[in-house]
């Protein structure tokens, strides 16, 4: 088949399902507009920009996505079996419906709950179906269910020794309270962690936590992962949707520490290597890391891997 992924890929996480579609004899084309730049012709348009997105919910940036997007589909210059795109919110909906001349299926999936990113519930009606790993955005808006997937695999897991019991790496936002909870926790119990967090401002509050200004590499962030016993994953405020982090520990077979209480209701659910935790009341027992990391049954795990992604998206009937 011929497909064509459009994805903001900003992590290159999306760039595995390319490679595996071709691994099966697709003939793929990844349009990754993380790398298109825009830049403003002069400080008017900035302005003009800005009363754009007050008044009209329009945004230059998502045109410019959207007419650059379609331009690589005219060059590559024959229609597509399918089309998938992930993150579609960042592009205008004209061009989103515009896919559709380039394919005989438009396919949509959103890894961002529409509580934060209200521009979803515009964009999906533009796509012949839309997934959605958020739950209740399926409900409300009509959209097919589909989690994360395990983007990184290790299946020779390895009990140790650790340098570090939990290790957490995240972005600076509305999360850094309930973060500093946690690591108060954490010390009071001389447990021994690695928590940094990414910032683009050179100002960051005098605390625990370690600030870095610089975007580490995957390969960088493998190394710590690879130094700890568990993962932290803390979810964002109206978002329930499983994270990339819990889809890294089943993938490198890693104990997760998460906020989410959701993850109780996934099959690959197991009290021995997920620890559900209150956000405003944080309590990790010294006996969760104890025990080693339990396998899961093959067929469970491999519902998460990107294969099993694939067949759910694109090709289940």
């Amino acid at each position: 088949m011929k497909i064509a992924l459009i994805s903001f890929d900003n992590w290159g996480l999306n760039d595995g399902i390319a490679k595996v579609l071709k691994q099966d004899g697709h003939t793929v084309h990844h349009i990754d507009f993380h790398n298109f730049i825009y830049k403003y012709p002069n400080f008017y348009y900035k302005i003009y920009n800005s009363f754009l997105k007050v008044f009209f919910k329009k945004n230059i940036k998502n045109i410019y996505y959207g007419k650059e997007i379609i331009k690589r589909l005219e060059k590559i210059g024959e229609q597509q079996d399918l089309i998938l795109t992930i993150k579609g919110d960042f592009i205008d909906k004209r061009y989103l419906k515009q896919l559709k001349n380039h394919t005989k299926k438009s396919i949509g999936f959103f890894n961002d709950s529409a509580t934060r990113c209200p521009k979803i519930k515009k964009v999906a009606s533009a796509f012949d179906q839309a997934f959605s790993f958020e739950k209740e955005d399926c409900e409300k808006l009509g959209l097919k269910f589909a989690p994360n997937w395990i983007y990184e695999e290790n299946k020779d897991s390895h009990n140790g020794p650790f340098e570090f019991k939990v290790f957490n790496i995240s972005s600076k936002d509305k999360r850094l309270p309930v973060l500093s909870k946690i690591i108060g926790e954490l010390k009071s119990k001389q447990i021994e962690h690695k928590v940094i967090v990414f910032s683009t401002g050179e100002e960051c509050p005098k605390s625990e936590i370690e600030f870095f200004f610089q975007r580490i590499s995957l390969e960088e962030i493998s190394r710590y992962i690879e130094k700890s016993k568990s993962l932290l994953d803390i979810k964002r405020d109206g978002q329930f949707g499983l994270t990339f982090r819990i889809f890294e520990s089943i993938g490198l077979q890693k104990k997760l520490i998460t906020t989410n209480p959701d993850i109780v209701n996934y099959d690959f659910y197991n009290p021995n290597n997920i620890l559900v935790i209150d956000e405003k009341n944080p309590e990790i027992p010294i006996s969760f890391f104890e025990s080693d990391y339990e396998k899961l049954p093959e067929e469970i795990y491999q519902k998460y891997t990107i294969k099993g992604w694939i067949q759910n998206v694109l090709f289940h009937q």
